[in-house]
């Protein structure tokens, strides 16, 4: 999903219920400087997708991980057995976003990315369809839905799969 509609703190919190492994990727680059530039039109740094690929392998191999980032289309589909894209309305998402201190051209681009539903696609086009899946992310309840939600899918999976 787009930056501020909630992937971190459902992320975050999914892990904890859930014993799963998270993994913030933007957190991850930064701290392996998995980067390949720096983009100052929008003032941050460009991730090295190779590098994240070969730092994040082994971990993915072993499954049970929860991968927090905006975009998708460069992780390998084998990765994933089910992918969220969270959503949020313009009007909560600006707010969240301003308060980040995201302004102008980043500002912008950010909610229109939001508006185009480009993630979205992007995650339709990049991984099978049935396993790909939006949520409402506005509100601390729709959060909680989603928990509820996700916890629903993983408890099921792992009576299919164990």
């Amino acid at each position: 999903g787009t930056p501020g509609v909630g992937k971190t703190t459902l992320g975050k919190e999914l892990a904890s219920r859930s014993g799963m492994t998270y993994i913030n990727v933007g957190d991850m680059a930064k701290e392996g400087e998995l980067y390949e530039g720096f983009d100052e039109e929008y003032d941050c740094p460009i991730l090295d997708e190779d590098r994240v690929i070969d730092e994040l392998e082994d971990k993915m191999s072993e499954g049970g991980v929860i991968i927090d980032y905006h975009g998708c289309d460069f992780f390998p589909e084998r990765w994933f057995d089910i992918v969220f894209v969270l959503r949020t309305e313009n009007s909560f998402l600006y707010d969240r976003l301003e308060s980040r201190g995201y302004k102008g051209k980043k500002l912008q681009d950010n909610i229109q990315c939001e508006i185009f539903q480009t993630l979205y696609e992007e995650a339709m086009s990049s991984y099978r369809e049935e396993i790909v899946h939006q949520l409402p992310s506005n509100t601390p309840e729709d959060l909680e839905r989603n928990l509820d939600q996700i916890m629903q899918w993983i408890e099921q999976w792992m009576k299919d799969n164990n």
